[in-house]
């Protein structure tokens, strides 16, 4: 475990995210935010390396994404929210764009990687965002700034990933008939 500080900033409030997150937010655990993040690694990595090749490939119908896809995507993804958070805590006051979640799955190429390549990535990303997230002082966190035409706080953003992992996550749980 890293020596910096552990972020336990409180959790959001409403006014600082989109109404649409709070899906997500909402499913995060009390507790310090970076040690939820980091337990989701040992956690979520664990389920899919218990995936085989054949598992990870395939789709649940044909407009659903595939396992490999998903974690493309929570990888995009969570590289968006860290940047976003980076932008704002840094005082960043330039309006971020949204992206397109679609978009992006179908130019990843992740069904042509192996799950573990996959699996390597989502862990060496993740732990990025928690050493970013360190990095904040105390009193950037609740600085805000437009994303996806909605404002937004540092500490939000750090919710949402976390929150966002737990969706996808259970998601797959379902999926796979596993608790």
């Amino acid at each position: 475990m890293s020596t910096q500080m552990q972020v336990s900033p409180g959790r959001p409030d409403a006014s600082e995210y989109a109404p649409y997150y709070h899906k997500y937010i909402s499913r995060v655990p009390d507790g310090p935010i970076t040690e939820i993040l980091e337990q989701q690694i040992g956690s979520t990595a664990a389920f899919l390396r218990g995936l085989s090749e054949e598992q990870a490939s395939s789709r649940p119908a044909p407009d659903k994404w595939s396992v490999k896809q998903i974690i493309g995507h929570l990888c995009d993804s969570e590289r968006v929210f860290a940047y976003r958070a980076l932008c704002f805590a840094r005082g960043d006051r330039n309006a971020l764009p949204s992206f397109e979640q679609d978009d992006y799955v179908r130019e990843a190429g992740s069904d042509e990687r192996s799950l573990a390549e996959l699996v390597a990535e989502f862990e060496l990303v993740r732990r990025s965002s928690i050493e970013l997230f360190r990095s904040f002082k105390p009193d950037t966190l609740q600085r805000r700034g437009i994303a996806s035409s909605n404002p937004v706080s540092v500490r939000g953003l750090m919710y949402i990933t976390a929150g966002h992992e737990i969706h996808h996550y259970d998601l797959l749980k379902q999926r796979f008939g596993k608790s």
